[in-house]
């Protein structure tokens, strides 16, 4: 991927909950210094009100006619077209105990603090919530299967777990701030 990387201006994260996409997607667009679009911040208004699908799809599917973004979240209806115009997909494809472990590792920490990336909206798990949790392995990674499963593999990166990650994104700060380093793409 090397060289590649320098190329990259449009990003998509997906993954299941708690698997740390907004953080990866704020760390990415220091990096790169591409804006962050956190999807979760167009579907919801203070007090986790939604703003409809048929809204919040719209929105984002202007969102990714800009030329530099990374865009983090699950939304599978605009899945296809955050894809077809990435450069780069980060597919954080964690087990069910590394994203439940996840998610109430962030519960316990934010418990009742307001979401950096979607203002007026505090952490909080409800049982809607949870259920999306519990099953999202059987049911959602289905979604982001089908999805990518046409994409080049060149431009998907796939990660099992945190430190598999960790590891990557050092490497990636480390040669994208030392661009005398990195070598074509192979």
């Amino acid at each position: 991927m090397k060289k590649y990387i320098e190329q990259v201006k449009r990003i998509t994260i997906v993954g299941g909950p708690g698997t740390g996409k907004t953080t990866l997607a704020k760390k990415l667009g220091k990096i790169f210094d591409l804006p962050v679009i956190h999807i979760d911040a167009i579907n919801y208004k203070p007090n986790w009100e939604e703003i409809g699908r048929e809204n919040r799809d719209k929105l984002i599917l202007e969102k990714i006619k800009d030329e530099e973004w990374i865009i983090d979240g699950n939304y599978s209806a605009t899945l296809k077209e955050r894809i077809e115009k990435s450069d780069l997909i980060i597919w954080l494809d964690y087990s069910s105990f590394d994203i439940i472990k996840g998610v109430f590792s962030r519960y316990i920490k934010n418990f009742h603090k307001e979401k950096q990336e979607i203002p007026g909206c505090k952490e909080r798990i409800d049982w809607k919530f949870f259920k999306y949790v519990i099953t999202y392995r059987k049911r959602a990674r289905k979604k982001i299967v089908e999805k990518i499963k046409n994409t080049s593999k060149d431009k998907v990166c796939i990660f099992k777990n945190r430190s598999e990650l960790d590891r990557w994104v050092e490497n990636i700060a480390y040669n994208y701030k030392n661009p005398e380093i990195i070598e074509s793409k192979p």
